[in-house]
C-alpha cells in the first residue's frame, strides 16, 4: 500500500508541476500581448477614432458629419491621393452611427479581397438583403464600405450599379478611391463626390507635432520641416517616415530624415546644380556618378529634385521650359528602368545645352 500511496503522491506531483508550467506559459502569453499593443504602427496607432479628430478637409468632415446627425446619410465616393483621410472619415462616420458594434453593422472590403462579379452577387447582396439590428445605436442602415473601388473590374462595378438602388432603403454605400477616372460614370452619379486633397503642411505639422508629444520624441525644427517636406501632403508617409526615423537614430534631426528615407539632402542636390551648370560633361559626368555611388542616391530622385531646383534659378522663359521639358522625359525614362549610365550622360547634355543656351541669349 506504501508504494501505492507513494504512486498517487507522484501523480499529485506532476499535477501540480503541470498546473505551474502552465501558469508559465500564460504569464509568457500576457508579456507578449502586452509587447504587441506598443509594436502597434504609428499610423493605426494615431488614426483617428472620431470625425472631430481628422486632421483636415474641415468643410467635407463638417458636411459629412451633419448628414450623418440629421439620418440622411447618402452613398458617398471618397477620392484624392493616399494618406488624406478617406477610409478614416468613412470608419469615424461607422463608430458615431453604430457605437462600439459598427463591426456587425458594415460590410469593409479592399484590394486584398476577392472583389469580382461574383462577389457582388453574393456576398455583397446577401448582406445588403438582410434585416439589419441597430444594437442600440441610433440607426439601423447597414454600411458597405468598398476601399480602393477603382481596383474593381469593369463587370463588378456594373453588377454594383443595380444592387446599389435596390437595397438603398436599408444599406448605404462608400466607395474610396485613389483614381475616380477608373470607376464608371454610371455608379459615379449614384453618389454623392468628395474629393480629399492633399494635406496642407500646417495640418501635416499639428498632427506630427500631437504624435511627437505623445512618443516623448526629441526632434528638431530641421527634422520637422523635413518630414513635412518629404510627406507631400501624405499623413500616412509623415508618420512612417517619423516612426522609422525614430528607430534608426534617438534625435530626429534633418540629415537623419534624409538619410533614413534615402532621399538626397538640399545641399547635395545644390552641388550636383552647380556642377551641371558650371562644370565640362566629363567633369561633370564622373562628378556626379562619384557622389551618386559614394551617398547611395537613386538617379530618379537627383532628377526630380534638381527640376525644383531649377524653378529657383534666373533664366530666360524658353530656356526653362525647354529643360524641364527634357529633365520630365530624363524622369519617364527611368521609371521605365532605362540604363542609369545613359540617363546620366542625357542628364548632363540636356544642362550642357541650357548653357550653351543662356550663353547665346546673354549676347
Amino acid at each position: 500500500m506504501a508504494e501505492v500511496v507513494s504512486l498517487m503522491d507522484i501523480d499529485e506531483d506532476d499535477k501540480h508541476q503541470k498546473q505551474n508550467d502552465s501558469q508559465k506559459l500564460n504569464k509568457g502569453k500576457s508579456v507578449v500581448t502586452a509587447s504587441d499593443t506598443k509594436a502597434i504602427p504609428w499610423v493605426e496607432k494615431y488614426r483617428p477614432q472620431s470625425l472631430a479628430d481628422v486632421a483636415a478637409h474641415r468643410d467635407i468632415v463638417d458636411t459629412i458629419d451633419r448628414l450623418t446627425s440629421e439620418n440622411r446619410l447618402p452613398h458617398l465616393l471618397l477620392y484624392g491621393p493616399p494618406g488624406t483621410g478617406k477610409t478614416s472619415t468613412i470608419l469615424a462616420v461607422a463608430r458615431k452611427l453604430y457605437g462600439a458594434q459598427y463591426h456587425n453593422m458594415i460590410l469593409e472590403l479592399n484590394a486584398s479581397d476577392d472583389r469580382g462579379i461574383d462577389v457582388v452577387r453574393q456576398q455583397i447582396q446577401d448582406f445588403a438583403s438582410t434585416q439589419s439590428f441597430s444594437f442600440g445605436a441610433k440607426s439601423s442602415v447597414k454600411l458597405i464600405l468598398l476601399d480602393e473601388a477603382d481596383a474593381m473590374t469593369k463587370d463588378a462595378q456594373f453588377a454594383l450599379r443595380r444592387v446599389i438602388e435596390k437595397y438603398t432603403k436599408n444599406t448605404r454605400f462608400a466607395l474610396i478611391c485613389n483614381h475616380v477616372n477608373k470607376i464608371i460614370p454610371a455608379l459615379q452619379s449614384r453618389c454623392t463626390r468628395f474629393r480629399f486633397a492633399p494635406l496642407d503642411p500646417i495640418h501635416v505639422t499639428e498632427r506630427v507635432k500631437h504624435v511627437i508629444e505623445a512618443e516623448g520624441l526629441d526632434v528638431t525644427d530641421g527634422g520637422l520641416a523635413a518630414l513635412v517636406r518629404l510627406s507631400n501632403g501624405d499623413m500616412r508617409k509623415a508618420l512612417n517616415i517619423l516612426q522609422s526615423t525614430h528607430m534608426a537614430s534617438q534625435k530626429i534631426t534633418e540629415e537623419a530624415v534624409y538619410l533614413c528615407t534615402g532621399n538626397p539632402l538640399p545641399k547635395d542636390i545644390e552641388q550636383i546644380s552647380y556642377w551641371l551648370l558650371n562644370e565640362s560633361f566629363a567633369e561633370s559626368f564622373t562628378r556626379v556618378s562619384e557622389t551618386k555611388t559614394r551617398k547611395g542616391l537613386a538617379l530618379i530622385d537627383i532628377v526630380r529634385e534638381v527640376t525644383m531646383f531649377v524653378f529657383k534659378i534666373k533664366m530666360p522663359s524658353d530656356v526653362r521650359v525647354q529643360l524641364v521639358n527634357d529633365l520630365a522625359d530624363i524622369e519617364y525614362r527611368l521609371s521605365f528602368g532605362c540604363n542609369d549610365k545613359l540617363q546620366l550622360g542625357s542628364l548632363i547634355a540636356t544642362f550642357t545645352q541650357a548653357r550653351s543656351a543662356l550663353v547665346a541669349a546673354a549676347k
